[in-house]
């Protein structure tokens, strides 16, 4: 049984606190963990980024945009209050109902698979190497941490953008934008339930 929990303008720092809480408990079961939004933009690392390679630093100063470093794997990526924050947390026996074992690349394929019917309007929707594109634009990035037997797969998606949050050194990762949030509560609601 998927559990989910809603969010709607939570703090990123305290999404991804709620989101490793979940992922590190071993009897947690598996969970759909969804957050619109976040009050206000923030650069979110991976655990191996260092902020001053991955964003301009000077302009981050100057804003005084928070970088936050996480728990997983997985690229550079600004959030704000138009990026809608996706997480699937489980183990082996709830991807046992699709057939796919935990192994990183796995999961990213069978995300994309669950992803598909959501932007069947769509038709140029895939991933491309860790991101979601439709054609050849990003709109979708992922992260993702294994651990005991445990998995979580978070993605940011980008629901629609302001130039002024473009703090990284490559713009050209933030194109597509796509407004799917009702869209996309609809799906999980039936594809998992």
């Amino acid at each position: 049984m998927l559990k989910v929990l809603h969010l709607n303008g939570v703090p990123i720092y305290t999404f991804l606190r709620i989101e490793e809480a979940i992922f590190r408990c071993k009897n947690a079961g598996s969970w759909l963990v969804t957050n619109v939004g976040t009050p206000s933009p923030s650069i979110i690392m991976g655990i191996s980024g260092v902020a001053e390679k991955v964003s301009h630093i000077e302009k981050v100063k100057e804003r005084g945009v928070n970088i936050i470093k996480r728990y997983s794997g997985g690229g550079t990526v600004v959030v704000s209050n138009n990026t809608l924050f996706v997480s699937l947390i489980g183990d082996q026996t709830f991807l046992d109902k699709w057939k796919v074992k935990m192994y990183p690349r796995e999961i990213m394929k069978w995300t994309e698979s669950v992803y598909k019917p959501v932007f069947k309007e769509s038709p140029n929707f895939s991933l491309l190497e860790n991101d979601y594109v439709i054609g050849k634009l990003k709109f979708g990035g992922n992260a993702q941490c294994l651990s005991l037997g445990r998995f979580v797969h978070h993605t940011s998606f980008l629901l629609d953008y302001n130039e002024d949050d473009i703090l990284l050194p490559n713009p050209d990762l933030l194109e597509a934008v796509v407004s799917t949030q009702s869209t996309f509560f609809f799906f999980f609601f039936f594809f998992f339930f």
